[in-house]
């Protein structure tokens, strides 16, 4: 199983994929498939990448047997909850998340300084037709793709916290539930080792339904040829 940016498939117009493919099966002799999918279907993110499945025996695998549920997933669910249900995690304590004034910890609020220049840079590559800037999300909303490089200023996703007060980033924590990852995942690095973990990181949910149709084509002999492939359900 391989993960990638969607774009793999476009890259150097195709000659990129086109090798990678060609690696796959015929140097090392893999039956391989691939599809892209958004990660929106299981975590409140718009992240869209290319799965490549590969088996050593052909199989009847059908991107179709994978479950998709409905896109319905919003931030609310990942937010850190001002409303006194916020669950202690033992391992963060108050690293993120201050339960006793049940906040959010103001060093994830952006300065004025940063917020300006964001503003700033947004308006001026407005005005330049192109649609490069920050992305201010609601607990309603769903966010736009988490990178490695969010640790910088966090613009891709910027948590709105009213017409009086600056958004600030996700905390690492909430980066973890964007990704699928229980609140059982400790964190023991820093908040930047954190971000760049993250935003590398697959959506885990996306990856355990792919092991789970995988799964029967390489433990169960009988799958592992096509005509069966009615036997898949």
């Amino acid at each position: 199983m391989l993960e990638n940016v969607k774009n793999l498939r476009s890259h150097d117009k195709g000659r990129t994929f086109e090798v990678i493919l060609r690696s796959l099966r015929e140097d090392l002799g893999y039956s391989v498939h691939y599809k892209v999918i958004d990660g929106a279907h299981f975590v409140p993110q718009h992240r869209e990448r290319i799965l490549i499945v590969g088996f050593k025996t052909p199989v009847a695998f059908d991107w179709s047997i994978l479950n998709l549920p409905e896109k319905t997933h919003t931030l609310r669910e990942i937010l850190h909850r001002t409303d006194g249900t916020e669950p202690e995690i033992a391992s963060d304590e108050d690293r993120f998340f201050d339960h006793k004034k049940r906040r959010v910890n103001s060093k994830y609020t952006l300065t004025d300084h940063l917020w300006s220049y964001l503003q700033a840079y947004a308006k001026k590559h407005q005005a330049k037709g192109n649609g490069f800037g920050f992305g201010l999300v609601k607990p309603d909303d769903v966010s736009r793709t988490l990178s490695a490089r969010y640790f910088k200023d966090g613009s891709e996703i910027l948590v709105y916290q009213g017409g009086r007060k600056n958004p600030r980033r996700l905390t690492p924590r909430e980066c973890a539930r964007l990704m699928g990852l229980p609140d059982t995942f400790k964190i023991p690095v820093s908040d930047t080792r954190a971000y760049k973990q993250f935003g590398n990181a697959v959506v885990v949910p996306v990856i355990r339904e792919l092991a789970r149709v995988m799964r029967p084509f390489v433990c169960e002999p009988e799958l592992q040829q096509p005509e069966l492939a009615d036997l898949v359900t």
